[in-house]
């Protein structure tokens, strides 16, 4: 029965479903993972480096993590040429914002407006749904710092920490298990240094298990405010390994005891 109806973003099939979003949706899940932590401090995100070949040349800018505006990032899990045309009508429209307000535009209408771009391919014929997911980390002096995921349906919603990608409801469940609420106080949330080993530790869960955890396969970025303004940073290889490192240490010493 879905074959008859699965050629098309705008019919929908006798059980209300359209199943070109919902093939996107499942495109995403095979994608490279990606995790997003709000701390108490910040944002930090993590994102899982797929390696196709030792042959191909280094990257010169990162190809999971973007910069919109001085004040929003965003994760991408799955086609990144899909990713780069919603990318630049992000920055377009913050770049409007501030030139018609003469201030930054507010995180959650950045999002609205690309998940509202999105949510218009799929539903027009000829066209396709987007192959790619997001998260958005974003400051303003309203709401603080903010951490929202977005589907190709258009969808979005607000997380504290959130996975995206292959093997995210096992990063799921490991982030319900480990993060702090904040239901206990403000300083039971985890501060950017310990948000780091723990998306670290989730995408130890959600990649090849066969494979040992390396800088070269995770690329970790934190947002946090400094003077007033958001600083973003990728960390380099050797950070990121001492991270790594120190997520391995606790382990072992959690398994010694």
């Amino acid at each position: 029965m879905a074959r008859r109806y699965d050629s098309s973003t705008t019919t929908f099939s006798p059980e209300g479903r359209l199943h070109q979003v919902e093939y996107a949706i499942e495109a995403i899940n095979n994608a490279g993972t990606c995790v997003g932590i709000l701390a108490k401090d910040g944002i930090v995100m993590a994102s899982e480096r797929r390696i196709t070949s030792g042959l191909l040349a280094p990257a010169k800018v990162s190809e999971k993590t973007y910069q919109l505006c001085p004040h929003v990032a965003c994760n991408v899990a799955g086609l990144t040429a899909d990713a780069n045309i919603l990318i630049d009508q992000a920055r377009l429209r913050a770049g409007r914002y501030a030139y018609q307000y003469q201030e930054p535009i507010p995180v959650e209408q950045l999002v609205e407006y690309v998940c509202n771009y999105k949510q218009f391919y799929t539903q027009r014929g000829g066209l396709r749904p987007f192959g790619v997911a997001f998260l958005f980390a974003g400051y303003d002096e309203q709401f603080g710092f903010q951490l929202y995921q977005s589907d190709p349906s258009g969808n979005y919603s607000g997380w504290k920490a959130t996975v995206i990608g292959a093997n995210n409801q096992a990063g799921k469940s490991l982030l319900k298990t480990e993060y702090k609420t904040g239901e206990e106080g403000e300083e039971s949330i985890p501060g950017v240094q310990d948000a780091l080993k723990l998306a670290v530790k989730v995408l130890n869960k959600t990649m090849d298990a066969t494979a040992a955890a390396a800088a070269e396969k995770m690329e970790l970025y934190t947002m946090t405010l400094e003077n007033g303004e958001c600083k973003h940073r990728i960390l380099n290889n050797e950070e990121a390994q001492q991270v790594i490192d120190a997520v391995e240490a606790e382990g072992a010493s959690a398994g010694d005891s």
